[in-house]
């Protein structure tokens, strides 16, 4: 997981890449294929969903509605939103369906765009945006 701008595994090409998000691009091959929605809660990759739900079965409720390529919780969040926060905003969305609020986080995406510190990333040293631990 990226700990942000002093990660060196980071390639200058692969900065390039991320601040332009091209790397989001093959998700629209799943949105087109109906296996993602354009708005949702935002996947986690399996191993750090199994980690937040241990220690918060919860997390799992994130789950009641189709992954989307942008949520709640990534406009209103950032990437190290802590597991928890990310939750609510999850559950908040999913609890309260609305074309208007879709189309009000796309907007917001599209200005989160040009927000360098949308992208910041976790702790250094920790693997997930859980509060202190290192892995």
């Amino acid at each position: 997981m990226s700990t942000g701008d002093k990660d060196d595994r980071i390639t200058p090409v692969g900065k390039v890449i991320r601040k332009i998000r091209f790397d989001e691009l093959p998700q629209l091959f799943n949105i087109l294929r109906g296996d993602m929605s354009i708005v949702g809660p935002r996947p986690e990759r399996p191993e750090i969903a199994r980690q937040y739900e241990e220690e918060m079965p919860e997390f799992r409720l994130r789950l009641q509605a189709k992954a989307g390529l942008t949520g709640y919780a990534q406009v209103y969040g950032k990437y190290n939103t802590t597991p928890y926060d990310k939750l609510l905003m999850d559950l908040t969305y999913i609890g309260t369906p609305s074309l208007w609020e879709d189309f009000k986080i796309c907007l917001a995406t599209v200005k989160i765009l040009f927000m360098p510190e949308s992208t910041e990333g976790v702790a250094e040293g920790a693997t997930t945006a859980m509060g202190g631990e290192k892995h």
